[in-house]
C-alpha cells in the first residue's frame, strides 16, 4: 500500500511571485482545476491522459478551486481583488464574478440549497475583516457576512449533518455554521494543535481531520465537540484530502516538501513521500484513485498512483 510516482506534467512558467495554490477535480470531466496564483489564472490537466490542457486568466490572487459535481460548476476565490468566480467545466469564459469579503481563500458548497461560502482572511489593519461570505449561486449575490474570532484557512460542507465548518487560525478553532441559517456561527470546537490549516471530512462518519501549523493531524467529532485523536506529521501542513474508500488521508507538507499519507482507522502514518520544497498543495482524483503534488521550483505537478 503506497503512493508511486507515475508521471509529471509540465505546467505554465510562473510570471510572477508565488506558486500554485488550492486545487479540486471535476469527475464528470477529467479536469482538474488548479490555482497558479502567480499567474492570476487556473491551470487545468486532463486527468485521463495526464496532460495539461489550458489556462483561465483573470483571476486575480486566485487562492482555490472548488468544484461540485451536482451543481457542475467550479468556483474559484480570487484573493486580489475579492471575489469569487463560478463558471461550468468547458464554458469557463462564461464565468460570474461576485464580489465578497477581504481576501477570500477556503470555500464550501451546499448544492442543494446553492449555498456557497468563502472564508476570508481578511487584513488585520482592516477593523471587522475577518469574516465568512455568504453567497446565492442562483442569485448570483452575497446575501450575508459572519464575523468570525480570527483569520480563517479552509473550509467544507458536510451533507450528512447539513453543516459547514470553517478552519481559524488563531484562535485555534473550527467553527460551525448551519446550512439552513447560515449568517451565525451555531458551534466552536477548540483545537489542540496551534495554527488549524488543512481540513477534510469522513462522509461516512461526520469526523473532523484538521491538519495544524504546530506539525499535528487532529481529529475531532463535531457532535461532542471531543478530540478522538492526533497523528504527528512531517512539518506544517497545509492542503488535506480524504480518500473515503480506503481511510487514507493524504497531507501536502511544503517543507521539508512531503506528502504524509495517514492511515485514518489506525490513526498513524504510514508513508511519507518525497515532492519538492514548498509543494504545499495537492489535489485527489478519487476515481482514478491518484494524487497530484504541484511543485512551484520545477513549475510542473507529479503525479502518484495510490497503489493500496
Amino acid at each position: 500500500m503506497s503512493l508511486r510516482l507515475a508521471a509529471h506534467i509540465e505546467l505554465p512558467a510562473h510570471q510572477g511571485k508565488g506558486g500554485f495554490d488550492h486545487a479540486d477535480v471535476h469527475a464528470a470531466s477529467d479536469r482538474l482545476y488548479v490555482a497558479h496564483t502567480s499567474n492570476n489564472a487556473l491551470d487545468v490537466i486532463d486527468c485521463a491522459q495526464d496532460r495539461y490542457i489550458e489556462s483561465i486568466g483573470g483571476l486575480k490572487g486566485v487562492a482555490g478551486a472548488l468544484v461540485s459535481e451536482a451543481r457542475g460548476l467550479v468556483f474559484t476565490s480570487n484573493r486580489g481583488e475579492n471575489t469569487v468566480s463560478m463558471f461550468a467545466p468547458g464554458a469557463e469564459e462564461a464565468a460570474t464574478k461576485i464580489g465578497v469579503g477581504v481576501r477570500p481563500n477556503g470555500l464550501a458548497f451546499d448544492a442543494e440549497r446553492g449555498i456557497l461560502i468563502a472564508a476570508n482572511v481578511g487584513d488585520p489593519e482592516i477593523a471587522g475583516s475577518f469574516t465568512i461570505s455568504v453567497v446565492d449561486v442562483d442569485r448570483r449575490a452575497r446575501v450575508a457576512e459572519i464575523a468570525v474570532p480570527g483569520r480563517t484557512r479552509w473550509a467544507v460542507y458536510d451533507r450528512r449533518s447539513d453543516t459547514f465548518y470553517v478552519n481559524i487560525a488563531s484562535p485555534a478553532k473550527i467553527v460551525a455554521i448551519a446550512a439552513d441559517n447560515p449568517t451565525v456561527i451555531r458551534a466552536e470546537y477548540d483545537v489542540a494543535g496551534a495554527g488549524p490549516h488543512g481540513l477534510d471530512i469522513d462522509p461516512a462518519t461526520g469526523r473532523l481531520f484538521c491538519a495544524c501549523d504546530s506539525g499535528v493531524l487532529v481529529v475531532i467529532d463535531p457532535a461532542s465537540g471531543r478530540a478522538l485523536g492526533e497523528v504527528a506529521l512531517s512539518g506544517a501542513p497545509d492542503v488535506i484530502f480524504l480518500q473515503p474508500s480506503s481511510g487514507r488521508l493524504y497531507v501536502a507538507i511544503g517543507d521539508p516538501g512531503v506528502i504524509d499519507v495517514i492511515d485514518t482507522a489506525q490513526m498513524r502514518r504510514v508513508q511519507t513521500v518525497q515532492t519538492e520544497s514548498g509543494a504545499h498543495t495537492l489535489a485527489l482524483d478519487r476515481k482514478r484513485r491518484k494524487v497530484y503534488a504541484f511543485l512551484p521550483e520545477t513549475q510542473r505537478a507529479a503525479v502518484y498512483a495510490d497503489d493500496a
